[in-house]
């Protein structure tokens, strides 16, 4: 089932997760709805907030970024057939001098911007079957792990801009929060407090 994707602006998006356990209710088809919510508004990655509940659990399927014209064949195999569950994930060493890559989120549409993140990370993870892995991921797939652990931590890739940048960009996100956006995916915005 697609779910709606939550918009800029719902404080969901601001807290930091909590842990699961296994027997989290209806776990495998919450996992399920997220694959689809996430391939239905194609994305390669949508943590748990994005579909307003705050645990800490996301998914990523960075196949699509493998048929970049201008990645190595070494990224590319990396990237493909990369499609994973990170269930109550701890990054423990991020490494490497930092660089920057257009990004952009489900729950900010129509808004990219160039983010600075280290190119190495070693996370640890359960995964859909709760089964503990320890990893290292580098280049693009550790920055689209990065963007999603982020979530789980109620930090969104705008909260890492310059205040120069968050003051051009301003506008569009006040737009996205109110719903004043078009998009061909299901999102749930926050509700409009009404003014006195």
């Amino acid at each position: 089932m697609i779910l709606p994707i939550v918009a800029y602006g719902d404080p969901v998006l601001k807290k930091q997760a909590k842990d699961i356990t296994e027997d989290y209710p209806k776990l495998k088809e919450l996992i399920e709805n997220m694959w689809e919510t996430m391939y239905g508004a194609y994305g390669v990655g949508l943590a748990a907030p994005q579909i307003g509940l705050p645990i800490r659990m996301f998914i990523i399927d960075t196949s699509p970024f493998a048929e970049d014209d201008d990645l190595s064949e070494n990224d590319k195999e990396q990237l493909l057939g990369l499609k994973k569950v990170f269930i109550n994930p701890q990054i423990t060493e991020e490494t490497g001098d930092e660089w920057a890559f257009n990004e952009g989120c489900l729950s900010i549409p129509e808004v990219r911007e160039d983010v600075f993140r280290k190119p190495n990370i070693v996370i640890e993870y359960y995964d859909e079957n709760f089964k503990k892995h320890t990893q290292e991921f580098t280049g693009l797939a550790a920055r689209v792990i990065q963007h999603e652990y982020d979530h789980i931590e109620g930090i969104l890739f705008t909260d890492k801009l310059s205040s120069l940048k968050k003051r051009l960009i301003k506008g569009k996100l006040e737009n996205i929060s109110k719903g004043k956006i078009s998009i061909d995916y299901r999102m749930r915005f926050p509700k409009v407090k009404k003014g006195r």
